[in-house]
């Protein structure tokens, strides 16, 4: 599988222009950055939280990780990492642990950390791990223009 079939749908959808960039299997963002030679501050990865309401995807750079605390000041609400047996259902197009930063293509509220915006491209899991999708910088931010924007990495 090159691309989750969500994924392209969505891209598709969106009239998004985009390249697949294949790349050594990884199964580390940190890895995916250093093997397909991307700059970790544009590689988006996917963090999936929970808590009572439900999921929430954060959508932050691979050289960052998210504030719990930082979130929870944000949105009011006490998230925890989701834990992978309750993820699998709703990305069962993709490989585990290799999930698009693309929650309204799978009807999951996402917030974007700012340091996302204003890069000029941005690289983000196919739905494997070996590929990556290269999407201009606005482009990106357009797919998620639903999304809600903040600072919570670090």
């Amino acid at each position: 599988m090159a691309i989750a079939p969500t994924v392209s749908g969505y891209l598709q959808s969106r009239h998004v222009s985009y390249d697949v960039i294949m790349h050594a299997y990884s199964d580390s963002t940190r890895k995916v950055a250093e093997t397909a030679h991307v700059p970790p501050k544009q590689l988006a990865k996917a963090v999936i939280l929970n808590d009572r309401r439900g999921f929430l995807m954060a959508v932050v750079p691979s050289d960052r990780h998210v504030s719990l605390n930082d979130l929870w000041k944000k949105l009011g609400r006490r998230l925890s990492l989701a834990p992978e047996s309750r993820i699998v259902p709703v990305f069962r197009d993709c490989e585990s642990g290799a999930i698009p930063p693309l929650g309204p293509a799978y009807g999951m509220d996402t917030i974007v950390d700012d340091s996302l915006v204003g890069q000029p491209e941005v690289y983000f899991e196919s739905g494997d791990h070996r590929g990556l999708i290269r999407v201009g910088g606005e482009e990106f931010l357009a797919l998620l223009r639903d999304a809600m924007y903040g600072q919570f990495a670090h």
